[in-house]
């Protein structure tokens, strides 16, 4: 069953990027996910102030740049696992090199 990894960090987090024993460590997390055969996607995202929010308004549609939503935890990335339950996600999900200000949500993914 697929899963989805979502990493949410804090701005702290996003600053720690440049500095290479954090990136290290995200580094070493990813190998580890590729050699166990269970990463399928993932992304890591830029930080929160690169991106553009679209919002429909109506029949129209508002666009913004930066991030607008007000809370400590930006969304930094994501890891797509395919793993055999939820107990095995959430195992991996403990693993990731998030800072005490972070999070990782566990989430299925849809089946269509």
């Amino acid at each position: 069953m697929q899963y989805a990894l979502i990493v949410r960090e804090s701005s702290e987090d996003f600053a720690r990027r440049a500095d290479p024993v954090y990136r290290d460590g995200w580094i070493a997390y990813t190998q580890a996910l590729l050699q166990a055969g269970i990463m399928t996607g993932g992304a890591g995202l830029t930080a929160p102030e690169t991106g553009t929010v679209v919002r429909r308004k109506g029949e129209d549609h508002d666009v913004q740049d930066g991030p607008f939503p007000e809370m400590k935890e930006q969304l930094g990335g994501f890891y797509l696992i395919d793993v055999p339950n939820l107990d095995t996600a959430l195992e991996w999900a403990t693993r990731v090199p998030v800072s005490e200000q972070g999070s990782v949500e566990v989430r299925p993914g849809l089946q269509m």
